[in-house]
């Protein structure tokens, strides 16, 4: 892996920049990867257009931004139309399905319904934790134990037991949307 450039984008109140910073902290503290994190958001506290972008290199990282990401994952149909529409064919997109609905079945798109699955766990605050479980199985830029300890030291006390349960679901939504690809 020399650069992967990962854009999560959504709406505020999803957790999009949560979101980042654990993968960038996982990949930082716990990978002992080189990685930068840069976020944006609108005014609006909640539903305004909000994205992190995350960049982990082996060396360093020299320039912070996202150009051309490599990873691309879409919480909301607004960050779709925004920043889903035109990318390289190698880009692997994730989607919460529920929110996005674009065309499946490309080998690059992995869909999950992330905010149906939070719901199921009883709070749809923890679809950012459900996608990010989705994250560590689809992809193979940070380990899944560093973004499981990433995931612990970046919620607040007293949510760490929900938080895993929402990144197990997602982990295992993941691992058995693979293993369906690939039969």
């Amino acid at each position: 892996m020399s650069r992967k450039e990962i854009r999560i984008a959504g709406l505020g109140g999803q957790g999009v920049v949560l979101l980042g910073s654990i993968i960038a902290q996982a990949a930082a503290i716990y990978d002992k990867k080189n990685a930068t994190l840069t976020q944006d958001y609108g005014p609006e506290a909640r539903g305004g257009a909000c994205r992190a972008e995350v960049v982990i290199s082996e060396e360093g990282a020299l320039y912070p931004y996202v150009v051309e990401p490599s990873i691309l994952v879409l919480m909301s149909q607004e960050a779709y139309r925004k920043y889903g529409t035109k990318l390289d064919p190698r880009t692997q997109v994730l989607i919460d399905k529920d929110l996005v609905p674009v065309a499946e079945g490309t080998d690059s798109v992995y869909a999950i319904p992330a905010t149906r699955l939070a719901q199921e766990l009883g709070r749809t605050v923890v679809a950012n934790m459900v996608m990010l479980g989705f994250f560590a199985a689809t992809t193979d830029v940070v380990s899944t134990e560093a973004l499981k300890k990433s995931l612990l030291a970046s919620v607040p006390k007293g949510s760490e037991e929900l938080n895993i349960r929402a990144f197990e679901r997602g982990y295992s939504y993941g691992r058995e949307l693979l293993k369906s690809h690939r039969a």
